[in-house]
């Protein structure tokens, strides 16, 4: 079974699905019509059919860079797309939340922003210790409301996800394993697919109904914390938008010069 998309590939084998981002020319970047894409996606397996693992894997350097700054500004700047990338950002986070099926992340290079947040909602999450692993929102001027806020407290504890949520800066592979937000330790990006995909098979061979509510049983809780956390942030992360802060960030990592933050 296959669709097609123009930023990513799904398809399905058998009990194995698989979405991969495909645009390596731009690192695989969040913008607004890949995540769409992957909204489309995610919403399509919250009912399965016969599939019974979703594999998520990427192509190129990185899994992906995460936002797109001119999009970014582009929302900044109109209200009907930042009300439909509120929309999205619900239906993706929530949507894999809400996936009864289990999903393996196969994070071969660097991924972040959106997309650190989709990784971490994975329930096996395997990397190659290259990888960093990040949400800068903050450095661009906004909280991190595309679920950071849910995820990696969940994934490294709420002080860890401080740390690295109030600063921008990225956590490695190998320190992210130690913690367990990773489950999975490779040395080198090309191991990284196929321990996915023999996880991936090892899952569709077992009783498909007791996997999945086991899934669902683990995700109760953090879909009552979604109602309230990823709320919360996302609401913050569009009040946002409308600060001068946030385009004094995008014009100064644009230009390469030191920003000056007004506090407004």
């Amino acid at each position: 079974m296959t669709k097609e998309y123009s930023t990513l590939q799904f398809t399905q084998d058998g009990p194995i699905a698989r979405v991969v981002l495909t645009r390596p020319e731009v690192l695989n970047r969040m913008d607004d019509v890949t995540s769409a894409e992957l909204a489309d996606v995610v919403e399509r397996m919250r009912r399965p059919g016969d599939a019974r693992v979703l594999v998520f894997a990427s192509t190129g350097a990185a899994f992906s860079a995460g936002g797109d700054l001119d999009e970014v500004r582009r929302l900044a700047q109109d209200k009907d797309r930042r009300f439909e990338a509120w929309d999205v950002g619900r239906r993706l986070i929530y949507g894999m939340n809400e996936i009864p099926i289990p999903t393996v992340m196969a994070l071969h290079g660097d991924v972040y922003g959106l997309a650190t947040s989709i990784a971490l909602s994975g329930d096996v999450i395997i990397a190659s210790k290259n990888v960093r692993i990040g949400d800068p929102h903050v450095r661009v001027g906004l909280a991190a409301g595309d679920g950071g806020c849910l995820v990696w407290p969940a994934a490294f504890g709420m002080s860890k996800a401080k740390r690295h949520l109030l600063t921008g800066d990225p956590i490695g592979a190998e320190e992210a394993y130690r913690l367990g937000g990773v489950t999975d330790l490779v040395d080198t990006p090309d191991e990284v697919l196929p321990l996915a995909e023999k996880i991936a098979r090892q899952i569709a061979e077992l009783p498909p109904m007791a996997v999945q509510f086991t899934k669902r049983s683990l995700n109760h809780a953090m879909h009552k914390q979604a109602v309230d956390v990823f709320e919360f942030s996302l609401a913050l992360e569009q009040y946002g938008m409308l600060s001068e802060d946030l385009l004094e960030a995008i014009d100064a990592f644009k230009n390469k010069r030191k920003p000056v933050y007004q506090n407004r």
